[in-house]
């Protein structure tokens, strides 16, 4: 079965962390997130993915010079520009030739949906299309999807007022597909799959959507990153993944609570980190106070952050006690 996994973004919202590495291609406890996600497709008997790329390709040719990730077959489709989520979609399954029933996953979630039975779920109800959906605390925050009782599509409904629907669960980002969805798609068109080409379908009455409760997390912002991060170190998940790199060097002085070391990390005598994620090759100095950050750079001795994100290259000076910052600051204009 083929794959195309949505991995094109820009990466805006968890600046300053994707100015130097894509955000698929970020760790989460230590394995890069496009290999969680392929890995995860792969129980479902995916053999072949097709990376939707558009911003920074070079990276992910570097990442997987073999053409494979977690044992599955990888097909570059390099978009020639931005052609957002549908034509994305079309422009990756075509250069990869697909002409089956498809998954499509977005490249910056985390979930334990039941791809298979989500495949077999589509079968049953003879779908053009299926719509994998998650429940959320706050239906304002979002477009619910409301569905009939038999599992089709019936309306979107975008950051609805109070009362004004009674659903509470969300299109989750992965989705099957039958290759008639991307006749919907004209080559080379900017279109949304969510905004043109789902409402097209729910109006054929072609589009169904498949309600779980499993784990899942939209990992685009820093507080969520941390969280993907820490959920798969302290049991929030049903796989536990180890909390220290290889090769990460920590002064016998240091104190680590519920924290990410990175691959190659060092830490100085007296640190303590508590919440927090080094990403790999990050340096903390002595006495270095570290609560709910994540750091890609070096602070330096004597320094405390509490809830920053420090950006590659970037070195924090002695004494520095900062909070609520990024560095460098995404907003600012280089």
């Amino acid at each position: 079965m083929h794959a195309v996994v949505l991995v094109g973004g820009f990466g805006t919202r968890l600046r300053p962390l994707t100015l130097s590495t894509p955000k698929p291609l970020l760790p989460i406890a230590n394995v890069r997130q496009l290999e969680h996600l392929i890995a995860h497709l792969s129980t479902a008997g995916v053999t072949h993915v097709a990376l939707a790329l558009g911003f920074k390709p070079e990276p992910f040719f570097e990442a997987f010079p073999d053409g494979l990730c977690a044992g599955v077959k990888l097909h570059y489709a390099v978009e020639p520009e931005p052609l957002d989520t549908a034509g994305a979609i079309a422009f990756a399954a075509r250069d990869a030739g697909i002409t089956e029933t498809f998954v499509v996953m977005n490249g910056d979630i985390l979930c334990d949906v039941d791809v298979a039975a989500l495949v077999s779920f589509h079968k049953a109800q003879g779908a053009e299309g299926t719509l994998h959906l998650t429940p959320v605390d706050d239906p304002s925050q979002y477009g619910v999807v409301e569905t009939s009782a038999e599992g089709k599509v019936q309306r979107f409904v975008e950051k609805p007022a109070p009362g004004e629907s009674e659903s509470t669960v969300v299109n989750a980002g992965t989705y099957v597909l039958e290759p008639s969805v991307i006749d919907r798609i004209p080559a080379g068109q900017k279109i949304s799959i969510e905004r043109v080409v789902f409402p097209a379908m729910v109006a054929d009455g072609t589009l169904s959507a498949m309600p779980t409760n499993d784990y899942w997390i939209d990992t685009g912002r820093p507080d969520t990153y941390l969280k993907a991060n820490l959920d798969l170190i302290d049991g929030s998940r049903p796989i536990i993944l180890s909390s220290v790199g290889t090769n990460a060097r920590i002064d016998a002085s240091a104190s680590i609570t519920h924290s990410v070391i990175g691959e190659g990390c060092v830490i100085g005598a007296g640190c303590v980190v508590i919440d927090s994620v080094l990403l790999p090759g990050s340096v903390l100095g002595d006495r270095v106070r570290l609560e709910r950050s994540m750091v890609m750079g070096s602070v330096s001795d004597e320094s405390s952050l509490t809830d920053c994100v420090i950006g590659a290259g970037v070195v924090v000076p002695p004494g520095e006690h900062l909070h609520n910052t990024r560095v460098p600051d995404p907003e600012q204009k280089s």
